[in-house]
């Protein structure tokens, strides 16, 4: 939709963990932090600006990602809900985004490689959102064409990012993808639990 410029990515790192029980972004996963995995992932990809998004112990995410080439922006409104934590990435990205991407902090097994599928699919489609899909389950990262940033900035505060996606069917471009970890985030022991046993796996 937009001509080829600017990627920004950002991570939704502001949650109080309270499933897990402790600062999930901080567990170790293959030999660094889960939120140091991430912002590898995204800064060994394709995009050109990373936003990390703190909130709940944002001196600790802060810590652990020193020595990252990211930018750190703090919600002070986080427990209002993931839409604020969005908003708060956009406002601290440059206005001349070709997209945006939407990253979890809590989605341990995110490779560079699938980003870069993600921003591939998103720029060979006429269409404005990309959300990669694995059968009928939608996952994460999603892009969105920095034409709709006033929208999020403005709009939806009852439905959250769903509200733009669902309410423009027309301009989604569902990606067909075969890796399993777009569908798979941590939100408690359990969850971590199976993300170290496929990791395991992984490396057998």
């Amino acid at each position: 939709m937009a001509n080829e410029s600017t990627i920004g990515a950002i991570v939704l790192a502001a949650g109080e963990s309270r499933r897990m029980g402790t600062q999930k972004l901080l567990l170790p996963y293959a030999g660094r932090r889960v939120i140091e995995h991430i912002a590898d992932a995204t800064l060994s990809s394709r995009v050109d600006h990373t936003i990390v998004v703190t909130g709940f112990q944002p001196e600790r995410i802060r810590e652990a990602l020193d020595g990252f080439a990211v930018t750190i922006a703090q919600n002070d409104n986080y427990a209002e809900g993931m839409l604020t934590s969005i908003r708060t990435g956009l406002a601290a990205l440059p206005e001349d985004l070709e997209a945006f991407m939407v990253v979890l902090g809590d989605q341990p097994s995110l490779s560079s490689k699938i980003i870069d599928f993600l921003i591939d699919g998103f720029r060979a489609s006429p269409k404005g959102i990309v959300v990669p899909y694995i059968n009928d389950d939608s996952g994460h990262p999603i892009i969105i064409d920095a034409t709709y940033r006033e929208e999020v900035m403005t709009k939806f505060d009852d439905t959250g990012l769903r509200g733009l996606i669902y309410g423009r069917p027309e301009e989604v471009h569902r990606l067909p993808v075969t890796d399993p970890g777009v569908l798979r985030d941590m939100d408690t022991p359990e969850d971590y639990e199976r993300e170290v046993r496929v990791l395991k796996l992984l490396q057998d």
